[in-house]
């Protein structure tokens, strides 16, 4: 074992992007675990979205980063020391444990039972899989013959709500992306009905074409103009699923809010917002669901795997840039 570690630090608060300005190395000796606790190596870094949040001096959900503390983030890594009884030596744990490859716990982390492959337990079975699926069965109430519009389709979470729309029996799923490429994956692997590249096609006038009868269903994960005009297209008791709007997180100041919000009156129409800390209890029934689709072949993922601590801030930008497709994680 080495005697060193790196870990990152929020050194300043971002605007815009975030870069080595805002987040910064440093060296400190690797910590001893102390009674009933265990030091766990990192393996792998999860990068969302909701990181960025995290990073303004704003409240949320959770409380900011302080500067100078280590980013927070999901992250894998193996138990190689141990004063816990609740953790022993070779456990692979999952938790809040941030961006840094040495961590003392003491609680807060689960330990992943033998032979999950972190990878899917990361992306597919972890916290974005369960967004995708208690955002598009309890808030969504997709059901039988439901047309379903997904924004950032080619994303981690956007990717498995369209899949899991398909298997709770929507009639149509459309995703939207923002290249050639992703749009492909989308029809031709995962089985979407339809793509619309909102960078180069004309949404509005797409989706129009693709829902003749309006949206019943539209998952949001970017916010901004697409939200806009899914709202103007909704079908009469059409639902807005409000997952993320990440097309605002780099902005700074109030967002322009929707002009066609009127609409919801006029279809009847609800839209409801939703964070997935409020489901922990039942990730167990929906990961066994989720589990048997992957094994069955029924549910695809893909992971965008980058290497090494210091490509953290890259990585996490290009969930900004559209540079990934699918869960984005570093492999320390």
């Amino acid at each position: 074992m080495t005697e060193h570690y790196r870990r990152l630090v929020l050194s300043a608060r971002p605007h815009g992007m975030v870069d080595d300005t805002v987040v910064t190395v440093e060296t400190a000796p690797i910590p001893e675990p102390g009674p009933g606790e265990a030091l766990v190596a990192v393996r792998y870094l999860s990068i969302d979205p909701t990181i960025r949040t995290w990073m303004n001096d704003v409240p949320g959900y959770l409380p900011p980063i302080g500067l100078g503390e280590v980013v927070r983030s999901g992250a894998v890594g193996e138990v190689v020391a141990s004063n816990s009884d609740h953790y022993k030596v070779g456990d692979v744990v999952t938790g809040l444990i941030g961006w840094q490859e040495y961590a003392v716990i003491s609680g807060g982390v689960n330990v992943l039972p033998a032979g999950v492959d972190p990878l899917v337990a990361m992306s597919v079975l972890g916290a974005t899989g369960m967004t995708a699926y208690f955002g598009m069965t309890d808030v969504g109430k997709v059901g039988d013959g439901d047309v379903v519009v997904v924004s950032g389709a080619a994303g981690a979470t956007g990717s498995v709500a369209g899949q899991v729309a398909q298997r709770k029996g929507a009639a149509k799923v459309i995703g939207l992306a923002g290249d050639a490429v992703k749009c492909a994956w989308l029809t031709d692997e995962l089985g979407f009905d339809a793509a619309i590249n909102y960078k180069t096609e004309h949404v509005a006038r797409r989706l129009a074409e693709e829902c003749p009868d309006g949206i019943d269903l539209y998952f949001d994960n970017i916010g901004g103009e697409i939200l806009d005009i899914c709202l103007g297209q909704l079908a009469m008791k059409g639902r807005v699923v409000l997952c993320g709007a990440i097309s605002g997180y780099n902005d700074e100041g109030r967002p322009v809010g929707p002009s066609n919000i009127f609409n919801l009156i006029i279809k009847r129409g609800r839209m409801e917002g939703f964070l997935i800390l409020d489901y922990f209890d039942r990730f167990p029934a929906a990961q066994a669901e989720m589990a048997r689709w992957v094994a069955e072949g029924h549910m695809q993922h893909k992971v965008h795997l980058v290497q090494g601590i210091e490509a953290a801030t890259g990585a996490l930008n290009l969930l900004f840039t559209g540079g990934n497709t699918g869960k984005v994680i570093v492999e320390l």
